[in-house]
């Protein structure tokens, strides 16, 4: 199951991310390369096929991926305790 992601953690991120945005895609670009490479060639992939903006697919990418590894992280406590 996928964890939620919360309106106070979409609102850290999104600061986190907008504060500067290009500085930040890049960084994620080494990080996901590092941490999860088949998650990396598949936003590659889907960049180099689609029509729409490749930066704004990745951004979206990237943006999603960390929202998840975020939300995941804080809940994972609560699901110790169960």
């Amino acid at each position: 199951m996928l964890p939620v992601i919360t309106e106070d953690l979409s609102a850290r991120v999104f600061s986190e991310v907008f504060e500067d945005m290009p500085a930040w895609r890049r960084s994620m670009i080494h990080y996901i390369k590092d941490e999860n490479p088949e998650i990396n060639t598949a936003i590659i992939e889907i960049k180099n096929k689609t029509d729409l903006d490749p930066n704004a697919i990745a951004l979206g990418a990237y943006l999603t991926y960390l929202l998840l590894e975020k939300a995941d992280m804080e809940q994972e406590p609560f699901e110790e305790d169960e």
